[in-house]
């Protein structure tokens, strides 16, 4: 962060401003594609010593960062804070997140890096040792949105790290200030100079795209397709979270209680500002009105403003004058075309608030069912059965994740196995976030590949490599090394032919001199 206007490149630097009230908060430089390339150089010559550590040395500098989090909690809440305009109690979750994730990884790297010792497949093996093991893409280039300025970027720079990876993290542009603060966290336990934060503009991100050995993006779909064409063109992998227009099921037997509470917090938390927020609510007739009374009940109680460390608001800000006004079309296209909002349903009178609404009579002709709001809006459609829903749940171009609510597990899992989504929670809301065991990754146009997932979510970072070696004396050469002869074409053909062969006709009939070498 500095305080001058202009940097020395000529890029013009980065206004970072409180959504809340307006406010600027920092400037931050517009890193140029010069920048990008020599920070990539140096990075990439710092990380074959940063992967000869191995998971445990490399697991040692990741604890540390942990306990630097924990020693700075406080200060990286206020800048949270300072630039997303959310709630204290939601920006206080980013760094235990971070921490959680440290744990997790670091605890199990040296398991899920390990190498496979191969069970040889049939014969033509069996005279080998096989090992598969993994070696990590130099640098990883890591792309974040503005959502969660740190706990987003840690999902994605602890694991890679510990692969044994360099990394280069672009922030948004809008909240850029927690990854500076992770950057000077990095720095400040004097770990090795292999992690690296760049602001920037859109530039900026192009030009990582263009420098990295793999490519981690979280943002819009859109811009995620572009990432992708781009990452086909190089040859190298990339990894896409995308959009998401999550739905949520609600049947008769549901208690209802709960799937309120639950609904109305997993649409409405960081100000709907979640990729696996719930957007839609598709509800079985016979309790849809009491749902929805329930529901503009408790939405309508909630606190919005700008808070401090007071926890005094439910509902925070948006990120930006676009979103918030992205949010209001939605709600007044709704509107115009026949909905109803119950409660809400204008911006604030100050900053990028928009309040907390709840919408009904929409269809899935309206915008906000068929586009990502990314905002503070539940919709909510009477279906007649689970049949309905599910069918309606699935008529959409996203699936990132779903969630259902019932009385009936059972039942509710049925459901759940029938929705096109990347996860599905029953009777929760973004449970399988807090789940590093499963994977996280959409389906059809939210996104390519999964984090988390076990071993895959560190794995990802690396690239598989085969190893074969002897397992005991051999010969000068081998039957099908040259020169090739009738006598030895016969023996091996039949030898061949033997092995695969899976009947005693074909496996001891003779084959043709014509297949002879």
């Amino acid at each position: 962060m500095r305080s001058g206007s202009k940097a020395e490149t000529g890029y013009v630097d980065i206004d970072v401003h409180c959504p809340a009230d307006g406010r600027l908060v920092a400037r931050v430089p517009d890193n140029s594609s010069e920048t990008v390339t020599e920070t990539v150089r140096r990075l990439r010559a710092h990380q074959v010593e940063w992967e000869a550590l191995g998971p445990k040395g490399r697991a040692k500098w990741l604890r540390k960062l942990r306990d630097w989090l924990l020693d700075n909690e406080r200060h990286l809440i206020d800048v949270l804070q300072s630039e997303t305009g959310k709630p204290r109690a939601e920006a206080a979750i980013e760094p235990a997140l971070a921490c959680d994730l440290i744990n997790y990884f670091a605890d199990n790297a040296g398991t899920f890096l390990a190498d496979e010792r191969v069970k040889p497949h049939g014969p033509l093996s069996m005279t080998k040792r096989l090992i598969k093991t993994v070696r990590p893409y130099p640098v990883v280039g890591v792309i974040t949105p503005w959502n969660f300025p740190l706990a987003m970027p840690a999902m994605d720079i602890i694991p890679a790290l510990l692969a044994g990876a360099a990394v280069l993290l672009k922030p948004s542009e809008v909240t850029p200030l927690a990854a500076v603060e992770l950057a000077r966290g990095w720095s400040d336990i004097g770990a090795p100079p292999v992690f690296s934060v760049l602001t920037g503009r859109g530039d900026t991100g192009a030009a990582v795209v263009d420098s990295v050995d793999f490519v981690q993006f979280t943002g819009s779909t859109a811009t995620g397709r572009a990432i992708a064409v781009r990452a086909a063109e190089r040859l190298v992998p990339c990894s896409l979270e995308l959009g998401g227009k999550d739905p949520a099921i609600v049947l008769a037997d549901a208690d209802l209680d709960r799937a309120v509470a639950g609904i109305a917090w997993g649409g409405l938390f960081n100000a709907g500002q979640v990729c696996v927020s719930i957007e839609r609510v598709y509800v079985e007739a016979p309790v849809h009105d009491e749902f929805v009374a329930r529901l503009v009940a408790l939405v309508g109680s909630l606190r919005q403003g700008t808070d401090d460390d007071g926890y005094r608001t439910d509902v925070g800000a948006l990120a930006t004058e676009a979103q918030r006004d992205l949010v209001a079309r939605h709600v007044a296209d709704a509107v115009d075309s026949g909905a109803t909002a119950l409660t809400g349903g204008k911006a604030g009178s100050t900053g990028t608030f928009f309040e907390p609404t709840v919408l009904v009579d929409v269809n899935h002709s309206m915008a906000c069912i068929r586009e990502e709001t990314f905002g503070p809006t539940i919709p909510v459609v009477k279906v007649a059965n689970a049949d309905e829903a599910v069918r309606l749940a699935n008529d959409s171009e996203y699936g990132l994740s779903a969630t259902v609510w019932c009385g009936n597990r059972t039942r509710g899992e049925e459901i759940a196995r029938r929705l096109d989504a990347g996860a599905v929670n029953i009777n929760d809301a973004f449970s399988n976030l807090f789940a590093l065991g499963l994977p996280h990754g959409g389906w059809k146009q939210s996104g390519l590949g999964a984090r988390f997932g076990g071993e895959y979510g560190i794995r990802k970072y690396t690239r598989q490599q085969a190893i074969t070696m002897p397992r005991g004396p051999v010969m000068k050469r081998e039957l099908l090394w040259y020169p090739y002869t009738p006598l030895r074409g016969r023996f091996v053909g039949r030898l061949l032919r033997a092995l695969v062969a899976r009947d005693p006709r074909r496996r001891l009939s003779v084959s043709s001199r014509s297949n002879s070498l």
